[in-house]
């Protein structure tokens, strides 16, 4: 059985002043899940919400703490430990990233 993909949103409970027209990072998720989990129905994924001020671990720490020194804006889309999407996620990146995914799964797979 492979492992589900992780997909890590982070935001917290108040907008960034930039996002105030946007759905919360929490709605973003819900969002996300909804299209991601319907093009790729076959795939098993994990999706976390992290508000970033209450980290959860070290990699959420660190992300969280880039967050708020403004190296990032939230919601911050993280998949597999890489940042793919920030602000107002875009659809077609993040699903681009999760077919590279698959690729590398059933490359790796078919040569294991």
């Amino acid at each position: 059985m492979m492992r589900p993909i992780i997909l890590t949103i982070y935001g917290a409970e108040v907008k960034c002043a930039s996002c105030i027209h946007l759905p919360t990072a929490f709605e973003t998720m819900e969002w996300l899940e909804a299209a991601i989990t319907r093009k790729f129905p076959d795939e098993e994924f994990d999706f976390v919400y992290c508000d970033i001020d209450s980290p959860n671990g070290e990699e959420q720490e660190s992300y969280a703490e880039r967050i708020l020194d403004d190296e990032f804006f939230y919601p911050l889309v993280v998949i597999d430990g890489e940042v793919v999407a920030e602000g107002n996620p875009k659809l077609s990146r993040i699903y681009e990233k999760v077919e590279e995914l698959q690729a590398a799964r059933n490359t790796s797979q078919a040569s294991g």
